[in-house]
């Protein structure tokens, strides 16, 4: 159903050449209460009765795909005042919940590309499938800093580092948002979790989150002020409290740092039932009443489900105890944006004809290519790789993860937790593990045996000798483990970062058979290895790698592509070493455990190519720094080896004596260099003047005199660094 054009009968808020605050103004003065607080509920539309959008009239919707959004539009336009909805959908590596959409690798994945460029085509090609299917926004990308390994929502992260997720978070909503928020192909972003919420206690989803308000400007904060900065017109609570105070419930968060200090003018949506939680699961409300005021006097503008707050805060207005103006200011930034996007004249409804044509485009399948490529690591190599086909005749195939698409997919996707099993899965075909890479690239000649060798979820063991008998058979073995759906996502840490079920059993037994082990790890977050698996001639860590990704790892073993990924998360030796991340705050006695080394297994930064590459020459256009100027970093980078390759050049600044203790070294710069053998080139990278800054124990950020070190190279491992001395005057 589409609305006249306006006529001079028409309300002032239909007429699309007036200013939108006079739009909004003239809209608000005709609502009920009632019709206003339904604006700010976002409600769940799995289920098949949509009645609710006649009887609460919700301003947004979420969970809902395709025919059905027509019907949920249609309902909404039947309404009163006939106000758009908004749709929302979790769109968080690909559209995850539309069968055969483009599934790309996970956020923690993409990450090791490091390549802003790629992650804001990836946000694109999702945004160019997801507004077809009538969905307006994707509740992505997630912000959070990884802390705690254990936590299980730790492959939806960028990784561990603020600058790093700052960037790649930026990319993404460039690529998402498109050219605004008229753009017909694009898709609101969502910057998630505000703040804080990684910082668990045990690795526990959600537990309550030791954290200052210096720690949260010095480290959390960062990349939500670099989303305000790159447009995104959402932001999402977290779960978690800080201090005895819920996120949700926070205004000193949500609204003196978000909307008054940084100017966010987008609108903040809760989490699942936040808002619900305050009574239900934290407890610091007693009534929904008391719930909803606490929500919107910190700031909150959208309630995701939780339907108590209908009637709570109506309670609240008619009781006294809310203003019915502290509703309108939530309620006008609601309708003001959708006002600018321009859904009271185009309420876009789903093309379905056009999302075919869109999700099946072929350039999609490329960049998802490309991202697989990128994204893939390689940890160890003792030469083996990549494979002499002259020697290679037969390859083992072995492991769980070898030809399981659920696990490659990984969370967020058809068949995750997300959704119950009747909702399906993506396309079997849609999807090459890594069994259907390598039988897809071997040469002729070159034969493949497969076998599932064990389970991850049990200890069943009895596909082992099976294992074992192809291996001895074959000239190499390639085992795919890692980590399950079971084991992954919101509520499911993990008290252990071990290899689950037999697989521990599975690698052991394959050593032993002495032939050339390749281990390659298809898991959401880095997992402790056994001996076994170090020792193994070459690892791959591909986190969950997308629907390409078997594709990637065949070319990389077959030598037709050169891995570039490294790593933005650090790889412990034993979960004990928690938190391993590399930007640790100086001051502790000693550098190691007594029983263990403080050092991770592979470090953050960390990636090895086919080729090798050398640096030299690292100089600094000046060796002193002015007020508000940016220094510029030159290093000279050699491919010695005998294939061309892209390299990751890393800059990170250390700051030698700080007012307040702070980190050892933290990230500031980096750039992709693709060089053929024997070139050399000259790499520049500039390092604003906020690159220097620290969080006094104030918690301003500021700039302080002094010496700085300038540390340049390949991984974050302080022998790889080269170093120059720059001073603050």
């Amino acid at each position: 159903m589409s609305h006249p054009s306006p006529s001079s009968s028409a309300p002032a808020y239909r007429n699309p050449a007036l200013p939108i605050e006079d739009r909004v103004a003239d809209l608000l003065g005709r609502m009920t209460l009632e019709e206003k607080v339904g604006q700010l509920m976002m409600l769940d539309a799995r289920s098949d009765d949509l009645s609710f959008i006649n009887t609460r009239q919700p301003g947004s919707i979420l969970h809902i795909l395709g025919a059905k959004v027509d019907r949920a539009m249609d309902l909404a336009a039947q309404n009163r005042l006939g106000i758009p909805l908004l749709i929302g959908e979790d769109g968080i590596h690909g559209h995850s919940f539309w069968k055969g959409a483009t599934i790309f690798p996970t956020q923690l994945a993409l990450a090791a590309s490091w390549n802003p460029a790629l992650l804001e085509q990836v946000g694109r090609v999702t945004a160019e499938e997801m507004a077809p299917t009538g969905i307006h926004w994707t509740f992505s990308p997630v912000l959070c800093l990884t802390r705690d390994l254990r936590w299980g929502r730790t492959g939806e992260t960028f990784g561990e580092d603020p600058y790093l997720i700052g960037e790649f978070g930026a990319a993404f909503i460039r690529g998402y948002q498109g050219q605004g928020l008229d753009d017909p192909t694009a898709v609101l972003a969502t910057a998630k979790h505000y703040a804080g919420y990684s910082e668990t206690q045990g690795g526990r989803d959600a537990s309550e989150a030791d954290i200052s308000r210096r720690k949260l400007r010095s480290y959390f904060l960062p990349p939500f002020k670099r989303a305000v900065r790159a447009g995104t017109m959402t932001f999402m609570t977290g779960y978690q409290s800080m201090d005895g105070v819920p996120s949700t419930a926070n205004r000193w968060l949500l609204t003196d740092v978000l909307k008054d200090e940084w100017g966010f003018r987008g609108v903040l949506v809760t989490d699942w039932d936040n808002v619900g939680r305050l009574v239900h699961e934290q407890k610091v409300c007693a009534t929904y009443a008391d719930a909803a005021t606490m929500a919107i006097r910190a700031g909150n503008d959208i309630m995701m489900t939780t339907p108590q707050f209908y009637e709570g805060a109506i309670e609240a207005v008619r009781s006294g105890r809310l203003a019915e103006s502290e509703i309108d200011a939530p309620v006008s930034r609601l309708l003001a944006l959708k006002f600018r996007m321009g859904l009271f004249e185009n309420p876009r409804r789903p093309d379905l004809e056009r999302a075919a044509v869109e999700i099946a485009r072929p350039d999609h399948h490329a960049v998802n290519l490309e991202a697989a490529r990128q994204s893939l690591i390689l940890l160890q190599n003792n030469g083996l790789l990549p494979l002499d086909l002259a020697q290679v005749k037969s390859i083992a195939v072995i492991g769980p993860n070898a030809d399981d698409d659920l696990q490659q997919l990984g969370d967020w996707s058809l068949g995750a937790s997300q959704h119950p099993p009747e909702a399906g899965k993506h396309p079997r075909e849609k999807t090459a593990t890594v069994l259907d890479g390598i039988r897809a690239l071997a040469p002729a000649g070159c034969g493949v045996r497969y076998e599932r060798g064990c389970s991850i979820v049990d200890g069943e063991l009895s596909g082992i000798p099976a294992a074992v008998a192809a291996a001895q058979a074959s000239d190499v073995i390639v085992a795919v483990v890692g980590d399950h759906l079971s084991f992954i996502g919101e509520t499911l840490s993990t008290a252990t970062l071990e290899l689950q079920g037999g697989q521990v059993a599975l690698l052991d037994a394959l050593e032993q058979t002495g032939k050339p082990l390749i281990v390659v790890l298809i898991n959401s977050k880095p997992l402790v290895l056994p001996p076994s698996a170090k020792r193994a001639a070459a690892i791959f860590e591909t986190f969950n790698p997308g629907m390409e990704g078997g594709r990637a790892l065949a070319e990389a073993l077959f030598g037709q592509l050169n891995p570039s990924g490294k790593l933005t998360i650090s790889v412990p030796v034993h979960v004990g070493q928690q938190p391993v991340f590399y930007s640790q705050v100086r001051g502790q006695h000693g550098n190691r455990y007594a029983d263990l080394t403080q050092e991770p297994l592979f470090p953050f930064g960390h990636g090895l190519s086919y080729t090798e590459y050398r640096y030299s020459n690292l100089r600094l256009a000046s060796s002193t720094l002015a007020q508000g100027q940016a220094a510029v970093i030159s290093v000279d980078v050699e491919n010695v080896g005998s294939r061309a390759g892209d390299e990751i050049v890393q800059v990170y600044v250390s700051d030698v004596v700080t007012s307040a203790t702070w980190v050892d070294k933290a990230l500031k710069g980096f750039a992709r260099v693709s060089l053929t053998p024997g070139q050399k080139q000259t790499v520049q990278i500039e390092l604003p003047w906020e690159s220097f800054q620290i969080v006094n124990a104030e918690g301003r950020s500021l700039v302080e005199l002094g010496e700085f070190e300038i540390l340049v190279g390949p991984s974050s491992r302080e022998r790889d660094l080269l170093k120059a001395t720059l001073r603050v005057a």
